[in-house]
């Protein structure tokens, strides 16, 4: 169970950073390591925000 949470936030990290980099890459022609980081990060956060009120709007 641990390894399968641990595999999903490496996945979706890499998924949101790669994601950011490819956009700042192609409409800013720049892309920092810090604004990718943190954005990805953020996303992370509210993905398992989200998966946190999922489960909790369902069991009541």
């Amino acid at each position: 169970m641990i390894l399968r949470e641990l595999f999903i936030f490496i996945a979706a990290f890499a998924a949101f950073a790669s994601a950011v980099a490819a956009y700042l890459l192609a409409f800013h022609g720049e892309s920092s390591l810090k604004d990718i980081l943190s954005t990805a990060a953020a996303a992370v956060i509210g993905l398992y925000v989200g998966r946190y009120l999922q489960t909790r709007l369902t069991h009541g």
